[in-house]
């Protein structure tokens, strides 16, 4: 039997899965969470072969997630199951690790054979959104920038004296890091980069 562990925010989703995979002859769900920051945890006590893990989940997302298991689990294998089939999100996947990257619209069928082709030691990714990511290339977002303007879109409204307190940074810093992050985007304003930059999936 192939183990998988679940990890979906949206109860609703989370136990559709799991149906749809109680059906596979050869596929047991043994765990089920439905935060990011659980999936590390669970991973040690379900011992699973898969990790199904969905991108944004409260406490930690599922690429971050993805990272922190290849760390404490190498063994397990992991498949990024999102609702948005964004490059930047798809790119982002590969670097933390996944061996999959797959739409919450695929057909149920392809989710259990992706399943049982990334436990045989291949990659499965959409061909078109492989081709998509490579030609639109790598977040021009340095490591503080991502942070900087990660923390303006999660604490919206906040001021640049509120997220230099947040980042211990000088408010001039802060200043700097989002002006180069507008730049890059090619945005009006903070908002619109943060937008842009999520679309891409460069947050």
């Amino acid at each position: 039997m192939i183990r998988v562990l679940l990890a979906e925010d949206q109860a609703m989703i989370r136990e559709a899965l799991a149906a749809l995979l109680s059906f596979e002859d050869d596929i047991e769900v043994v765990a089920q969470v439905g935060r990011g920051d659980q999936v590390a945890a669970a991973a040690r006590d379900a011992k699973p072969d898969v990790a199904l893990l969905d991108i944004e989940m409260p406490g930690m997302d599922g690429l971050t997630a993805a990272a922190v298991l290849r760390r404490v689990c190498p063994d397990i294998k992991v498949v990024i199951l999102t609702t948005f089939g964004r490059p930047g999100y798809l790119r982002r996947a590969m670097e933390s690790g996944a061996s999959g990257f797959i739409v919450k619209d695929s057909p149920a069928d392809k989710l259990a054979r992706t399943i049982r082709d990334v436990l045989d030691g291949q990659r499965v990714i959409d061909p078109e959104l492989a081709a998509a990511a490579l030609a639109e290339g790598a977040s021009p977002l340095t490591p503080r920038e991502h942070d900087v303007l990660a923390a303006a879109a999660a604490n919206e409204g906040a001021t640049i004296a509120e997220l230099a307190a947040e980042l211990f940074l000088s408010e001039g810093t802060v200043r700097n890091y989002l002006s180069s992050c507008i730049q890059k985007t090619g945005a009006r304003n903070r908002t619109e980069a943060q937008r842009i930059a999520h679309e891409r999936g460069w947050l």
